[in-house]
């Protein structure tokens, strides 16, 4: 209830002696100072990194070894009786692997 009324107060009081500055055209210079937002060359660049590092992970051979190192741990499992692990404890394991590879990639960007 205190907290309502402090609220009431400080806004009459603000209300009360509200004093308009003059501008003088200070927000427009500060507007007109302020780098654009839209930075143009870094996207550029970024794409052009991105596009780089995928065409090298394929022609290095990347793709093949991730499948590689899935099929071996499958295998693994397999040979050492894990097959029987619980469908939704693979599914969520997945999952937050996925999640946090995605979030590397978009960090790196």
């Amino acid at each position: 209830m205190t907290e309502i009324d402090n609220d009431k107060l400080l806004h009459d009081f603000f209300a009360e002696n509200k004093q308009e500055i003059a501008d003088n055209g200070f927000s427009r210079r500060v507007m007109h100072g302020l780098p654009g937002r839209s930075n143009h060359p870094a996207r550029i660049w970024s794409a052009f990194i991105m596009t780089v590092t995928a065409a090298l992970f394929i022609w290095l051979g990347g793709l093949e070894a991730a499948w590689e190192t899935i099929r071996e741990v499958l295998i693994g499992m397999i040979n050492h009786d894990i097959a029987n692990l619980d469908p939704k404890s693979v599914m969520i394991a997945a999952v937050v692997l996925l999640f946090m590879v995605t979030r590397k990639i978009a960090s790196m960007a």
